[in-house]
């Protein structure tokens, strides 16, 4: 990956570029510092729901125009909502940037926000909400989060409720325009097949709005091993299990992260081979840590038979207390591939650049060379990951089970269990 060009127009945006030599094509991003923890409790979902709203229309292009002149011309254009941040994304052969830009643009400085496409929109979203609660292995992860953070923006729904969607409106809609989306808070990201003065050009035209208000700042977390049990039958139970990690800025970050990938992160981690191969206790397990600003978590998921959900549980903690105890060189060693792999096969692509371009600047303010994130991985030690393991797995953990034939032993925080389904 070529070293990228950074920016800033008049108007306070900042703009990256990446080169990508050999291609034809260009990947252009919004990434907005904002999402779903930036909301109060009553408006839940808000963040959310201005993604899909903006697509509705702008000031100059219907919903429908807005579909045909990407596609017109082979792209493709998207957006997703995080608890941290909110992305727009578009891909389009490299002629077409300028395109790119303005309908990307237009979505965040132009919105429409009509007062009957918001009522049709709303019944979208809580229609994308009942796909997730029927969906057992995908909603068990907001039942994770809501135990680990509870009553905690961190902990909230993405998606919202029905109730805190209801109350939203228009104006609720343009609050958070004006609040989260001038150009103090967005980066434009390209990559690809581009010129880097031509892109800042086509910036100062399409991002006039300045900013400089007032920055939203979300409430800190706070872990807590709270607990939620959903006793519906289902084929399968869903086991998580979720402990406080090292967030972005912590020293500890990387070592937790080998950790957790030799734990859990493929077929060759303890986890799965004791769990699934060596006792057919799963069909599938693995393990993963997400690092916010403050804090992060460490989370395990398990899908298995109702009938051994107990069994499957206790063998999950043991395996994790021994990998802390025991975790090898050889085991380490694997995970590191692992982990380099990834990052590295991910940078083949313009699109793969432009999000690891853009992850750097919002995360560390800075262009941070893969070189160097290869170098702090293969830095880690055993001893490192040991410990790291070792201070996760101190904590009592958070769970959230959909399905178990016995709910989890409460060990503090809340219990929360739903009722059983009619």
């Amino acid at each position: 990956m070529k070293t990228p060009m950074i920016g800033h127009t008049r108007h306070g945006l900042r703009v990256a570029t990446c080169e990508t030599p050999g291609v034809e094509t260009v990947a252009v991003a919004i990434h907005a510092e904002t999402g779903a923890r930036f909301e109060r409790a009553e408006d839940n979902g808000l963040a959310h729901l201005f993604e899909h709203m903006v697509f509705k229309g702008t000031a100059t292009r219907s919903a429908r125009a807005i579909a045909e002149q990407v596609e017109d011309v082979g792209g493709s254009l998207n957006a997703w909502t995080s608890r941290d941040t909110t992305v727009f994304h578009a891909r389009l052969l490299a002629r077409d940037l300028p395109l790119g830009i303005d309908i990307i643009a237009d979505l965040v400085t132009n919105p429409r926000f009509d007062e009957d496409d918001l009522v049709r929109e709303k019944d979208v979203v809580l229609q994308e909400l009942g796909e997730a609660r029927d969906t057992p292995d995908d909603i068990v992860f907001d039942h994770l989060q809501e135990a680990a953070f509870p009553g905690q923006a961190l902990g909230r729904s993405i998606l919202g409720s029905e109730d805190s969607l209801g109350r939203l409106t228009p104006d609720d809609l343009r609050g958070w325009l004006a609040a989260h989306y001038g150009n103090d808070r967005l980066t434009l990201v390209v990559a690809g097949k581009l010129d880097h003065d031509e892109v800042m050009r086509m910036a100062e035209a399409a991002f006039p709005n300045g900013g400089g208000g007032a920055q939203p700042v979300p409430e800190m977390a706070h872990f807590a091993p709270g607990q939620f049990a959903d006793p519906r039958k289902f084929e399968q139970a869903q086991l998580t299990a979720g402990y406080p990690a090292p967030g972005h800025y912590d020293p500890g970050h990387d070592a937790a992260a080998l950790f957790t990938l030799a734990a859990g992160g493929g077929m060759s981690s303890r986890l799965f081979q004791e769990v699934r191969e060596a006792r057919g206790l799963a069909y599938s397990i693995s393990a993963a840590t997400t690092p916010y600003a403050d804090g992060g978590l460490m989370s395990v998921h398990a899908a298995t038979a109702r009938k051994d959900a107990a069994r499957a549980r206790d063998l999950i903690d043991r395996v994790l207390a021994e990998t802390a105890e025991s975790l090898d060189e050889a085991e380490l060693a694997r995970a590191r591939a692992q982990a380099v792999a990834s990052l590295l096969m991910a940078l083949e692509s313009p699109q793969g650049q432009g999000d690891y371009l853009a992850r750097q600047l919002l995360v560390h303010r800075r262009w941070v060379p893969a070189s160097e994130v290869v170098t702090r991985i293969e830095a880690v030690t055993v001893d490192a990951a040991r410990a790291a393991g070792r201070a996760m797995l101190a904590h009592a953990p958070a769970r959230a089970e959909i399905g178990a034939v016995a709910k989890p032993t409460k060990a503090g925080g809340v219990v929360k269990t739903t009722k059983k389904a009619a």
